[in-house]
């Protein structure tokens, strides 16, 4: 039984919400530069310990997690098959293609790479995808189909797909444990909301409630030092990278799934995950020859990473608009 208020809706003092929201994808992107400027210039704040610890530098696995089980819990029986689409698609145009051209072009023009860009730097941004933006932008302006096709950044994650293209063995090999670990949340979620679809109605809001948060604790761990140190290269590389991969996830979206006005979901794939930062290391590591690159290949990456982090939900957001895709998800009320 619900109790319903006649009473006006209250004015904020200042309207902050309405504010993040002019800008697209703003509840997301601007919690992240926020939590970029304090991990950076005030991380002793972030680590004082118990609860303000808890909530604004750690949560980000746990909230994402949550997302991902609330997701579950919108995929039922019938709508399993559309999911499994949207994954393989954002796989195949995000990280498989454009590996493998990148990888193409790197046996012509060597592994120095272009620019001062190592094909080691190129190839891991274009390789890794971040599943917390995709789920941010995705809770917001996508479906279920949308929202779990984060897995597929449970599967680019890490430095296996980067291995595999430069023909490196030994440290490819990803635990299947891990891989497992992944999705566990997300099948749960599935169980219980074809079980009972009150649970499905109650943990509908969980987007809009955790992205603000776990978008803070995101950017936390990226350090303004390592962007700057990057420099205009890595600046360069992420504005490439995400409209590269997006335009190609666009493209899949447009043509195989055929999703209409709603395509520019797919350039919000168009990002690197933070953790893509130890790759090169961990690349190192099996290949020593690649060793020389580590240094400014992290730094350019870590550049990459913020880049695309503001950069493809931004473009995404504004390819559907163009494509009067916001007014009919909003019609729907997805």
């Amino acid at each position: 039984m619900s109790v319903k208020s006649d009473s006006p809706p209250q004015q904020g003092i200042f309207p902050l919400y309405d504010y993040m929201n002019k800008i697209p994808g703003g509840t997301m992107v601007v919690p992240l530069i926020l939590g970029s400027i304090i991990g950076t210039f005030f991380p002793t704040f972030l680590g004082i310990g118990s609860f303000t610890t808890a909530l604004f530098k750690s949560s980000a696995g746990s909230l994402i997690a949550l997302l991902i089980f609330a997701t579950g819990m919108q995929i039922t029986l019938r709508s399993s098959g559309p999911v499994i689409a949207h994954t393989s698609v954002i796989l195949l145009f995000k990280t498989i293609i454009p590996a493998a051209l990148i990888t193409l072009v790197g046996l012509w023009i060597g592994s120095d790479g272009i620019m001062g860009i190592s094909l080691l730097a190129i190839l891991t941004v274009v390789a890794n995808s971040n599943g917390g933006i995709w789920l941010a932008f995705t809770g917001k302006y996508g479906d279920y189909r949308d929202r779990g096709a984060y897995i597929a950044s449970a599967v680019n994650d890490g430095p296996f797909f980067v291995l595999l293209f430069l023909g490196v063995s030994g440290l490819a090999d990803i635990p299947f444990s891990l891989m497992l670990a992944a999705v566990i949340p997300l099948l749960v979620g599935m169980i219980i909301g074809n079980l009972d679809p009150k649970w499905t109605n109650i943990m509908k809001p969980t987007g809009a409630i955790v992205i603000p948060f776990f978008a803070f604790a995101l950017g936390t761990g990226i350090n303004l030092h390592a962007i700057v140190t990057g420099g205009a290269t890595g600046i360069i590389l992420g504005i490439a990278a995400s409209l590269l991969t997006g335009a190609f996830v666009f493209f899949g979206y447009k043509t195989i799934l055929r999703r209409g006005n709603q395509s520019g979901i797919g350039f919000a794939a168009g990002t690197t995950a933070g953790n893509a930062i130890i790759t090169p290391e961990i690349v190192a590591q099996a290949d020593p020859n690649m060793a020389q690159y580590v240094q400014t290949a992290t730094a350019q990456i870590a550049a990459a990473v913020l880049v695309s982090a503001i950069l493809a939900p931004l473009i995404a957001a504004w390819v559907l608009k163009r494509q009067g895709g916001l007014e009919d998800h909003f019609k729907e009320g997805n």
